[in-house]
């Protein structure tokens, strides 16, 4: 899995503004392979479509990967005829690919793709991209599994596809209802930060992509959708399948692992209200106290559980210190991920070192307890050395709460990671930006060699022609096209130079 990612924090979601006559709002991008039949009725019908029913300026992307007949030469006739139409080529096949290069190069601050069939309804565009231009949403997908959608296709399609999102929700715990309608939608910034986690290059980037951006706590908008099946479809169902399969086992485990650096993402955009500061509610207590509690609840099980196996062999001193020691390596390694969210194996040990002082707080509580029933009576029965040391163990939970939210795994507000270190393969992060970087301005992250900041100046036109009211400062991470989607995981990001129509295109006057 790809563990890189942009170091920039992403700033906060805002209504996107109409763009000038340079710079588009929305990108559509249609990937195809040898589809020299559909891909003109399909550009000729989207780019009406848009230009009767679209409030913003618009550009169609053509991505061709690597097609063998004549549809290079139908996209570039189309990129003649319609200044709001451009066409790239890739010389490798790849869904995934020709989304990521695109989406990568793209200077559009909403990005979103379609299949050349168009099985889906033209209508859903406008509500697909709305909720990520008024600032509501991250990524937005359509859905045909949704109980308003209206889908007409063959039975085994119909099974396929249900089985699959049921796998995702049994295997990744998804929730979005449709992880393969051809029909998607994301915000740039998001792209830009979460594209280089995205491993896979065909039709499984899809649903890798609304993997990692549900568990990173970004919102993702379902439109219903009315679809019909196209009966000359090429895709090859199988071999998707099977590559789909290996996916989701890829994916799970590398979530699993913590090998994935998703702390960046996690409501990165400071609009969340559970981030506000709030006088006298500490940020994010209920949701540690219930995540604490049920890890508790679940440890004392089990400490109580080897308590008893131990008895069976050892005085009642040393099965309490052996099945605390347990339990307490246990304890402290769900609390680290469930409860305080501390993802990746950095500090483990050291959280661990922390988590035994605490739990030798609770040993000397639970040991007290012990010698103080043994002086009470000579020969306690089982019973009653459960019950005190239930006791003892509700003493000591509050204390050990305090600690670990204190010491263990403290609450940073400067912008690292709760553990007091940033995530993996991240700096510290700096104070949130304002506004929405749309521009062409080449934007490097601050350890690239060539790193450099690009600010809009207050009161000056932005990028998308209007006049900021904040003066915005950000960074990102940006990546040159046709080499982001290819590059070595260990490879550092490269620079960007945004491909705009309108500077190779004189006819484009949008």
């Amino acid at each position: 899995m790809r563990t890189d990612s942009s170091s920039g924090t992403l700033p906060a979601r805002e209504h996107l503004p109409a763009g000038n006559a340079g710079t588009p709002v929305l990108d559509v991008v249609i990937p195809v392979h040898n589809e020299e039949k559909d891909l003109q009725p399909c550009v000729l019908r989207l780019h009406e479509h848009l230009a009767h029913t679209f409030p913003y300026a618009f550009r169609i992307t053509i991505a061709d990967n690597a097609s063998t007949d004549t549809t290079p030469q139908v996209a570039r006739r189309l990129e003649a005829d319609l200044p709001e139409v451009t066409s790239l080529r890739l010389e490798q096949k790849g869904r995934g690919r020709a989304l990521r290069t695109v989406w990568s190069a793209s200077d559009a601050p909403v990005l979103a793709y379609m299949d050349v069939d168009l099985s889906t309804d033209l209508n859903a565009l406008l509500p697909l991209v709305a909720p990520l231009i008024s600032g509501h949403s991250d990524l937005a997908i359509g859905s045909r599994l949704a109980r308003s959608s209206r889908v007409v296709r063959g039975p085994k399609r119909e099974f396929i596809s249900r089985v699959y999102n049921l796998i995702l929700r049994g295997s990744l715990q998804a929730r979005f209802s449709d992880a393969q309608c051809g029909f998607k939608a994301i915000r740039r910034d998001v792209a830009q930060v979460l594209l280089p986690l995205v491993e896979d290059t065909g039709w499984f980037f899809d649903t890798e992509m609304l993997v990692l951006a549900e568990r990173a706590g970004l919102r993702i908008h379902e439109v219903p959708v009315d679809w019909v099946d196209d009966p000359d479809s090429t895709v090859h169902i199988v071999k998707t399948a099977t590559d789909d399969l290996k996916g989701v086992w890829r994916v799970g485990r590398a979530l699993a692992t913590g090998s994935l650096a998703l702390d960046r993402l996690a409501r990165p955009f400071g609009d969340d209200p559970r981030d506000r500061e709030i006088q006298d509610v500490p940020r994010g207590l209920a949701r540690q106290l219930l995540g604490f509690c049920v890890v508790g609840g679940l440890s004392t099980l089990f400490y109580l559980l080897l308590y008893s196996g131990f008895r069976t062999f050892s005085g009642s001193q040393t099965a309490n210190a052996l099945a605390l020691l347990v339990s307490a390596l246990a304890n402290t390694a769900a609390n680290r991920r469930l409860t305080f969210g501390v993802r990746g194996r950095g500090n483990v040990i050291k959280h661990q070192a922390q988590g035994l002082v605490v739990f030798g707080i609770g040993l000397a509580l639970t040991s007290g307890s012990l010698v103080t029933l043994g002086a009470a009576t000579n020969d306690p029965a089982h019973s009653t050395e459960l019950a005190v040391l239930i006791a003892a163990n509700l003493a000591a939970t509050v204390l050990r709460f305090l600690l670990f939210r204190a010491w263990v795994f403290p609450d940073r507000r400067d912008g690292s990671p709760a553990g007091g270190f940033p995530a993996e393969g991240f700096p510290a992060a700096g104070p949130p930006t304002e506004g929405f970087p749309v521009g062409g301005s080449t934007v490097v992250a601050p350890h690239h060699p060539a790193s450099r900041q690009a600010t809009v100046p207050a009161g000056q036109p932005g990028p998308c022609g209007h006049q900021d009211r904040f003066q915005p400062t950000y960074t990102t991470t940006p990546f040159r096209a046709g080499e982001a989607a290819d590059r070595p995981r260990g490879e550092p990001t490269m620079q960007m130079r945004p491909v705009r129509p309108h500077d190779q295109n004189s006819r484009n006057t949008r």
